[in-house]
């Protein structure tokens, strides 16, 4: 039997002075390019005479264990140069792009015009008729008055909005945080409230926006997202039948006057202000949005005027 060692010039001059020859073969790695590894090979079947001392021979077979590695290690070098690749790039793993799940996008429900304000409602619920289903948490139908199963509220005033932000999502609610907060003493001054209902005297509120569901980010809406999603407000306002519709906001304003405002998409909102408008034969007032208001605070008064506007058309009216 042949065993193969790697020597020191130590052990190989106790070798030699014992009478055992050593050679070096040219390994794997020399033919590649890479030193050669000098061992040696030891007959053990004409050695019975003289054997080698423990000690050297374990110690050779364990420097044996690490010559190998060493030069495997060099032949995989050489064999990596000789193909132009560094072994450091060749082990570290491709990295793996995310990818993000595609929303399930299905064909928005026929019939809207003709659904009662239950299936309404269960119908936004479950919509996935743009992108925006993807990253939602909740879909944000809208918070007023109390009304009978499957009954719209009975209410003198809409309160349209753009868009859930992130605390809407959150909560399923629109208009809350700092905004909803403003929103609600808007209302108080009113001597409204989100919730009260309609009495003899009136009142009744229904505050909704133009999208249901929130864009990434609290990103402007697309066209694409308010056309699929405007049908569902369309409807809202048909079963509510309110005396008044408060549009705040830019996205809000187009969103209602695009067919009855030319150019109402290229004109600053502020321009838009102080007129009674027409949607669906009812009266809007145009207003600012409670979350520009809070970074303009001199932008209040611009907003109760518009308020005691809308006021007093409902009062005239009467």
């Amino acid at each position: 039997m042949t065993n193969t060692l790697h020597l020191d010039k130590r052990q190989r001059a106790m070798l030699a002075e014992m009478g055992v020859r050593v050679w070096s073969p040219m390994s794997e790695a020399a033919v590649m390019g890479a030193p050669a590894v000098e061992t040696l090979v030891v007959d053990t079947s004409a050695a019975s005479a003289s054997s080698l001392p423990a000690d050297v021979v374990m110690q050779a077979h364990a420097e044996e264990a690490h010559s190998f590695a060493a030069a495997s290690e060099l032949a995989t070098q050489a064999i990596a140069n000789a193909a132009g690749v560094d072994t450091a790039t060749r082990q570290m793993p491709a990295p793996v792009a995310k990818v993000e799940p595609i929303p399930l996008i299905i064909q928005r429900p026929e019939g809207i015009d003709q659904m009662d304000w239950s299936v309404l409602h269960s119908t936004v619920s479950g919509c996935q008729a743009c992108t925006l289903c993807g990253s939602r948490k909740n879909t944000v139908f809208g918070v007023g008055a109390s009304a009978a199963e499957g009954k719209a509220p009975q209410v003198d005033w809409l309160i349209v909005g753009e868009a859930p932000g992130e605390n809407e999502d959150v909560q399923g609610e629109p208009f809350v945080g700092q905004a909803g907060k403003l929103l609600d003493n808007m209302l108080g001054a009113m001597t409204l409230s989100r919730t009260g209902e309609r009495t003899a005297e009136g009142g009744g509120v229904y505050i909704a926006n133009v999208l249901k569901c929130r864009p990434p980010g609290n990103r402007n809406p697309k066209p694409e997202e308010v056309a699929q999603c405007l049908p569902y407000l369309e409807r809202q306002v048909a079963l509510l039948k309110p005396k008044m519709i408060l549009a705040m906001g830019r996205f809000a304003v187009q969103a209602l006057l695009r067919d009855t405002v030319p150019e109402v998409e290229t004109t600053p909102l502020g321009k838009l202000r102080g007129r009674v408008y027409q949607y669906q034969n009812l009266p809007v007032v145009v207003t600012y949005h409670p979350a520009y208001v809070l970074r303009n605070l001199p932008e209040k008064s611009k907003v109760w005027a518009d308020l005691c506007l809308a006021m007093a058309h409902i009062k005239g009216s009467e």
